[in-house]
């Protein structure tokens, strides 16, 4: 049990959520414009990725990437500043929520629509191959998305040119409103369907962070460009809604006894019965320093102005 890795992994889920919780809170003041997807209960797989990732490999997502792009890297005041609209976002207050890129991190940007970053995710391992650099490319998306037609052709083509890529697919059970079991043939399982296309395939169901870390760690070789593409699927769960900043058990599409008992495998309960070397004043000490970060950010946001309206043409296309 490796303890440094344990408590970075503490950190990075309590910053996820700490991050997540105050959107959640501060979201009906009406400054948050923007239609926002929060992954709070999902953020194992990206807490153990943001140490599997290196600097220089490549990672994009969908409408749900607020932890992503933290696993990534990506600038956390930046990220508050675009989902308030102002000009000293990531995307210049231009994208909003669903729409963040930090190329200082090689986060290279999420969309609102279903599967859109797939095949981008996969050009840019095709990138690292022709430039012949140690890069691989980090491809997340949910259960939905592998209901896209360009999934198919993104997994195939990857799998053609052996391409450094690795599909993250967490599996939450919805699309939406929809589950699986309406969507899907009964007892189809996503990895195995995906695996028949000549994949490395691979299932875990776990939520806690480190045995997430070590279960990804052992799977990919780095040192090979032409080791992959891998696919990955991890089950977890939402606990909002899917967007907004509110709780919807209510509306029937999913039953209580299936909320209660995913809540009962939160990561962040897990990880941090992990901290048994750690005293709980240390632990309260880096929750502190956490949050003191990130209401820092949300200040940053909120004293940031708005783009100017001479502005709205500016760095929408690549020169």
């Amino acid at each position: 049990m490796n303890k440094k890795i344990i408590t970075e992994l503490f950190k990075e889920v309590f910053r996820t959520r700490a991050v997540e919780e105050e959107i959640a809170k501060r979201y009906k003041n009406g400054h948050m414009r923007c239609p926002t997807h929060l992954s709070i209960g999902q953020e194992a797989v990206p807490a153990a990725l943001s140490l599997i990732m290196r600097k220089n490999d490549f990672a994009v997502s969908s409408h749900r990437a607020h932890a992503h792009y933290l696993a990534k890297g990506g600038s956390l005041k930046k990220m508050i500043a675009e989902i308030y609209g102002k000009e000293t976002g990531c995307s210049k207050g231009k994208g909003g929520s669903m729409h963040l890129i930090d190329l200082k991190s090689n986060f290279m940007g999420s969309t609102a629509i279903v599967g859109n970053t797939i095949p981008i995710g996969v050009g840019l391992g095709l990138s690292s191959i022709i430039k012949q650099k140690k890069q691989f490319s980090f491809i997340f998306f949910g259960d939905g998305a592998v209901e896209e037609g360009v999934f198919y052709e993104s997994v195939n083509f990857a799998v053609v040119k052996k391409l450094p890529v690795v599909f993250i697919c967490e599996n939450n059970f919805y699309s939406v409103y929809s589950p699986l079991k309406v969507r899907q043939p009964k007892n189809r399982k996503i990895y195995k369907m995906v695996k028949a296309m000549g994949i490395k395939s691979f299932y875990n169901e776990s939520c806690d962070p480190y045995t997430i870390y070590e279960y990804i760690k052992k799977k990919i070789n780095f040192k090979d460009l032409n080791s992959g593409p891998y696919f990955f699927e991890f089950k977890n769960y939402r606990w909002r809604e899917h967007c907004g900043p509110d709780f919807d058990n209510d509306i029937g599409y999913r039953q209580k006894n299936e909320f209660k008992k995913w809540i009962k495998k939160d990561s962040l309960l897990k990880i941090r019965k992990r901290l048994n070397f750690i005293n709980s004043k240390k632990i309260n000490m880096i929750e502190k320093k956490i949050k003191s970060e990130v209401i820092k950010a949300f200040k940053y946001a909120e004293k940031s102005k708005f783009p100017a309206a001479s502005e709205a043409f500016k760095g929408v296309y690549a020169k």
